[in-house]
């Protein structure tokens, strides 16, 4: 029987770096909230069973930014980090999800994720034993400075690759290692570091560029922009 496929959105987090009053995920865009494109994003594509949104306990925002598919989605407690907040998710998932089902864990605050990186993802790794992720190649020349901003050293692009999501592995192997490197105190800044600091090799998909992450308040205005040109305006 093949895997089923499942998701992960770990929506937790204040956004500091945006300067507003409200998190990041529930600013408006396009007609909607950053988090409904995500969640939309998600739900449209037919081979996704359910979705775990991880969300704090003192979020008052949530339950007006369900969208009209809420049969599939799932309530999750938050975390203190995001790796809290995915593992929590990962634990809801167990009693639903097979070990070996895949799981794609998706930034809220990615809403221009394509239905073709989606599938490009699961189509790679579809037979994959451990997953991957979606990332794209370094182009622009790296630099490495000090804490005052003093160029150190120009870092060699050549192999590197800027970390997307989802990021899409084995419930069981995923969970087992997010947790495990929790309790060693490890600073895991997304799932394909869990599974490094694990001992396995995630794979690599290269992804669209506009899968861009709201961080700063000038990502709206371009983020609203792609999602014009993918049709996708509220």
């Amino acid at each position: 029987m093949s895997p089923n496929y499942w998701a992960v959105v770990p929506a937790a987090g204040v956004g500091k770096r945006m300067g507003t009053n409200i998190p990041k995920q529930y600013l408006p865009l396009a007609g909607k909230t950053v988090i409904e494109h995500t969640l939309d994003s998600l739900l449209q594509h037919p081979r996704i069973q359910a979705i775990v949104v991880a969300v704090s306990s003192e979020d008052r925002w949530w339950p007006e930014c369900l969208p009209q598919d809420k049969e599939r989605i799932i309530r999750a407690p938050g975390g203190a980090e995001r790796c809290h907040s995915v593992s929590n998710g990962l634990e809801c998932l167990l009693s639903l999800a097979a070990p070996e089902d895949w799981v794609l864990v998706h930034d809220a605050a990615r809403p221009c994720l394509r239905r073709e990186d989606i599938d490009r993802l699961m189509e790679t790794l579809h037979g994959h034993p451990i997953g991957g992720l979606l990332a794209l190649p370094i182009s622009d020349t790296v630099k490495r400075a000090n804490a005052e901003g003093v160029v150190l050293e120009t870092v060699n692009r050549e192999g590197l690759w800027r970390a997307m999501t989802p990021q899409m592995f084995r419930l069981e192997k995923l969970y087992r290692a997010l947790r495990e490197a929790i309790a060693a105190g490890v600073q895991v800044t997304d799932e394909a570091s869990a599974m490094e600091w694990a001992g396995f090799s995630p794979h690599l998909v290269e992804g669209y560029p506009d899968n861009i992450k709201i961080t700063h308040p000038q990502d709206l205005m371009q983020a609203e922009d792609f999602l014009k040109r993918q049709g996708r305006e509220g």
